[in-house]
């Protein structure tokens, strides 16, 4: 029963079109904004630590021996830069450690042996104490201390005669 008048709305083909267009823009707006936004989950992720981060003191595991991080007094960590993070009980953890697996260093963190703060590897100095976690008698302090010494001496101590090796972390960016 058509009157012969033109109809209002375009034949059913041509509205199908349109609206597959619309529905296309739309899935690819969808998509551009999880892209964008894991982009930027990834971006502020990958930002590397400007500083020590504490550890979770009792319960965090030494990336070397894996006893608890009990002694705040002789805690130390490793960043990497991959961004990875790694607490150590005692220095001589972390100098064993990173001779053994000679990651990408980013910087390296000491927990002064009597203040509660923490020292870069640059401005560390280290003393002959005992006991320690893992007996290795090192504590660091601030470098130029009376009767500190420096990064090189501390790996000899706890390395012995494998210290003559280039020195771990200290080409590679090591802070």
């Amino acid at each position: 029963m058509s009157s012969g008048m033109p109809s209002a709305q375009p034949p059913a083909p041509a509205r199908r079109a349109r609206s597959g267009v619309w529905t296309g823009l739309l899935w690819a707006v969808i998509a551009l904004l999880v892209l964008g936004g894991g982009v930027l989950a990834w971006l502020h992720g990958e930002r590397l630590p400007t500083g020590p981060l504490e550890p979770v003191w009792d319960r965090q595991a030494c990336a070397y021996c894996r006893m608890h991080l009990g002694e705040r007094a002789f805690a130390a960590q490793l960043q990497t830069t991959g961004g990875e993070v790694r607490f150590y009980d005692d220095p001589g953890c972390l100098v064993r450690d990173l001779e053994e697996t000679r990651p990408s260093v980013h910087a390296i963190w000491f927990h002064h042996l009597r203040e509660q703060r923490w020292v870069r590897r640059e401005q560390a100095g280290f003393v002959a104490v005992s006991p320690t976690p893992m007996g290795f008698g090192l504590g660091v302090v601030d470098a130029g201390e009376p009767g500190a010494f420096g990064w090189e001496q501390a790996r000899r101590r706890v390395l012995g005669p494998a210290a003559d090796s280039a020195p771990a972390g200290a080409e590679r960016g090591g802070r």
